[in-house]
């Protein structure tokens, strides 16, 4: 049977509790009419399949396997491919391990560095989120895995995450906060929606009609289900007639009772309950299809993949030449984390993995080791102090391996605060003063304070790499990989620079989100504000020169699109990639704006001396911002400024277009209107320039007995009147004021 035809044959008592989950991970089986369970779990860079009974937060062990680069990581590649074969390899495995969901990719935005769970979400930016997203859902849906992208939506700090409400104006929301997921079921052709906790502007996402059916199907044509984050259901009933189809974990006490009450009493309509079980089933029996008996996993293929993918992922701070290592240098590696990496964040992403390669053992024999600090404490300890110091001293070159701790950050709290621990802030000052060659490697899955950046002389950042994240280590500093990432976050100078540091977490579990659409570099550009690094920054051990920058018009509207081509030349000594940040800019816009939005990007692999092309195609979207006013992305008529490079401040070539919107925004006048909103009427300039003939005289006065000037002043004074202010001082008369407004309405 069908679909349809099983859900024909079902009663409401079974339909309603097929709409919450048999356990953990698993959906309800109806056995009368041969509908099985399938499995999904946990992800989004490696599978927490748990063997025993299950649990949210990993109490059980889960199966070992191999954990990937976490999203903070996989952002900085800036490349699509990266998370194509991510998608695949988990693809494969979720086949092989009987997996018919994975719950991933996180695609919040990171709304400020101390959300604890920012290691397992992309970036500050909704495209970059959205597009590197899109890439690993197809890839994972493309082996018959379903993707299931979280958190909808707003879901940016674990402080009150289960309960509290995300105050966020509809400009705002539209800009920042919904482009990625919108990107997912757009591009990405998602089967499955996670919705968050928490509430949007007071209504809980799991019982938010505007995001689960008007905006999410109505608007953006999703036909897959929405799942609920693991408890986030408040009440059943609202849930699916606000668009939620499956409600977990469930188990055995939700037997849909209050769903059964909720149609039996009319507040619920049997249709909506339809719809919901109509989508769940059509998933049940897609996977079962979909399912590829005796699928295998090679593991060891996996952990070559995962050193692949950290090496593809490792931003370059800061080199001062000393990176590579030159081949029989004597390197002294010091910290903790050099023996036992750090790399993956705590919490229901973790994966159980057998063995993690630190940089010590990958690096072999011929490495002095030094611990240099405890990782599970914040104290110096002057015996571990002093045995770095002296291993630097005697060193060409000493390798910190620093960052933060486990306890650092972790799903389900936020971080305090962006500092490193002090003992590892005084191991590398010390280390720094005895030895010029310092360099350092970074583990975390954020931003953090470098007191000492200006005292060694390079910064390697792993964010959170995987298991193999100090083979690929040894394999950066030792130039054996080419260092290729880029930010896909700001790094400040202080956490106080942050937009939101006004706003995090909120009080009593309200946050407002009152920076709006100025998150990250958004904000940073537009106050000219120094950073520690910018969005998208990130050094090479080769250097790029960009040139012949050319669009295929220089004039279009709205409704059409606009490609952009420039050549890229590999101009240093050694291979490497590119990465092609095409970023716009609104030149004169009468609405607040960012200074720059990224709108697409790329990498390109080259020899030395070798020169490529990298084309981009633009359509509206890359020109508009959201306007209230229509509820709609609208582009204003005029010049855009299209700008390459490899940061948001470290642009090589820009060309300017002009960009004709083929809308215009409906305008509301009213007496209490001032005339400047009249301006923005065809009528308006030509209507305004008969009142500013008469402005020098009459009510307000001559401007000449008004001073220097006056007639500045004047002017100003009529553009913010009130069009009723013209009966007041006797511009018009009220039959005429009448008048002009019933034509302008018209």
């Amino acid at each position: 049977m069908n679909a349809e035809e099983i859900l024909s044959k079902m009663t409401l008592e079974e339909k309603a509790a097929f709409c919450s989950g048999r356990d953990f991970w698993h959906t309800k089986a109806v056995e009368r009419l041969g509908v099985p369970s399938v499995m999904m779990c946990d992800g989004p860079h490696g599978l927490r399949k748990q063997n025993q009974e299950g649990d949210h937060l990993g109490v059980n062990d889960s199966i070992e396997t191999v954990c990937y680069p976490t999203a903070a990581a996989l952002a900085s590649s800036f490349d699509r491919d990266v998370l194509q074969r991510l998608g695949e390899a988990l693809g494969q495995e979720c086949q092989a391990e009987e997996i018919a969901m994975l719950l991933g990719p996180g695609l919040n935005i990171k709304r400020s560095p101390l959300c604890g769970r920012n290691f397992e979400y992309f970036s500050e930016d909704p495209k970059l989120a959205g597009e590197l997203g899109a890439a690993y859902v197809k890839a994972l849906q493309g082996k018959g895995v379903a993707a299931c992208c979280k958190h909808f939506a707003c879901n940016n700090q674990e402080t009150r995450r289960m309960s509290g409400s995300s105050e966020v104006d509809e400009r705002t929301l539209r800009e920042i906060y919904l482009p990625a997921f919108e990107a997912v079921v757009k591009k990405g052709g998602t089967q499955s929606i996670m919705c968050a906790y928490n509430a949007v502007n007071g209504t809980y996402c799991a019982e938010n009609r505007m995001l689960l059916t008007d905006i999410l199907r109505n608007e953006w044509g999703f036909d897959g289900f929405v799942v609920t984050d693991w408890g986030a259901v408040k009440d059943p009933a609202k849930g699916v007639a606000a668009g939620v189809d499956l409600e977990m974990p469930g188990g055995v006490h939700a037997d849909g009772r209050e769903i059964v009450a909720a149609v039996r009493d009319g507040t619920l309509s049997e249709e909506d309950l339809d719809r919901a079980v109509l989508r769940l089933l059509r998933f049940v029996l897609g996977a079962v299809e979909r399912r590829e008996p005796g699928a295998q996993i090679d593991r060891d293929a996996c952990r070559a993949l995962s050193r692949r993918l950290a090496e593809e992922c490792a931003v370059l701070l800061k080199n001062d030449g000393l990176l590579p290592l030159r081949e029989r240098q004597r390197v002294a590696f010091i910290g903790e984390f050099s023996e036992r990496p750090r790399y993956q964040g705590a919490g229901s992403s973790h994966i159980n993995v057998p063995h993690a390669v630190g940089a010590l053992e990958a690096a072999g024999e011929g490495v002095v080791y030094a611990r240099g600090f405890d990782t599970h404490s914040d104290r110096d300890d002057g015996a571990l102090l002093q045995e770095a110091v002296e291993a630097a001293k005697n060193a060409e070159a000493a390798v910190i391996f620093a960052g933060l701790p486990d306890a650092y950050e972790t799903e389900g709290a936020d971080r305090a605060h962006m500092r490193l621990p002090e003992n590892q802030n005084a191991l590398i000052a010390a280390v720094a003063a005895v030895n010029p060659n310092t360099a350092v490697v970074l583990h975390g899955g954020a931003p953090m304070e470098l007191p000492w950046l200006d005292a060694v002389s390079a910064v390697l950042c792993l964010y959170l790499a995987g298991e193999q994240a100090g083979a690929a280590a040894v394999d950066l500093l030792c130039g054996r990989a080419e260092p290729c990432g880029h930010l896909p976050e700001t790094w400040p100078l202080r956490l106080e620079d942050n937009p939101s540091y006004l706003n995090f977490p909120g009080e009593d579990g309200i946050v407002t989100y009152a920076e709006g659409v100025f998150v990250g570099y958004r904000y940073y550009d537009k106050k000219r504000l120094a950073v520690r690094f910018p969005f998208g920054h990130g050094l090479s051990y080769t250097s790029f020169a960009y040139s012949n920058l050319r669009v295929d018009k220089e004039r279009l509207t709205d409704r059409e699109k606009l490609t952009v081509s420039v050549d890229v030349t590999n101009t240093g000594a050694r291979p490497g990639k590119a990465c092609v940040q095409l970023y716009v800019r609104d030149v004169e816009s009468s609405v607040r704006r960012p200074v720059r939005e990224l709108r697409d990007f790329a990498r390109l692999w080259l020899q030395p001396g070798g020169t490529g092309t990298v084309r981009f195609t633009l359509d509206k979207r890359a020109f508009a911002y959201y306007e209230p006013k229509v509820h709609d992305f609208f582009v204003e008529s005029g010049e855009f400024a299209l700008e390459l490079g490899e940061s948001s401040r470290d642009l090589r070539v820009q060309k300017s277009v002009y960009v004709e919107g083929t809308a215009a925004l409906p305008l509301h006048l009213t007496e209490t209107s001032p005339i400047l909103d009249l301006l923005r009427h065809p009528m308006g300039p030509m209507i305004v320039q008969q009142f500013m003939e008469n402005a020098g005289t009459g009510a307000l006065g001559d401007a000449e007995n008004l001073g220097e000037g006056s007639d500045r002043m004047l002017e100003n004074m009529i553009r913010e009147l009130p069009l009723g202010a013209l009966v007041s001082f006797d511009y018009v008369s009220r039959e005429e004021l009448d008048a002009l407004l019933t034509l302008l309405r018209s």
